[in-house]
């Protein structure tokens, strides 16, 4: 059976395209990792070495996401295999 890949959420508190993107994974019981930049320097480092200019990141594997849009992000979770 393949491995699915690993879901990261970075984010931030008050940004409400965070809880967006956040109720969406949690709503489709899709097992994610979430980091806030603002809290964690170690979370903040990874999101810099993105190059990332705002929140949200979503990663799923090795493919990107900036910002949310429901649409998308369930393409790129059904190209990673995951059945929603």
């Amino acid at each position: 059976m393949a491995k699915t890949p690993r879901i990261t959420l970075y984010s931030t508190p008050r940004c409400a395209y965070c809880k967006q993107a956040r109720e969406f994974l949690k709503t489709r019981k899709i097992p994610f990792q979430e980091l806030d930049i603002q809290q964690s320097v170690k979370a903040r480092k990874q999101f810099d070495r993105l190059g990332a200019r705002g929140v949200p990141v979503i990663t799923v594997g090795e493919e990107r996401m900036d910002g949310f849009k429901a649409g998308p992000l369930l393409k790129l979770l059904r190209d990673a295999g995951f059945s929603i």
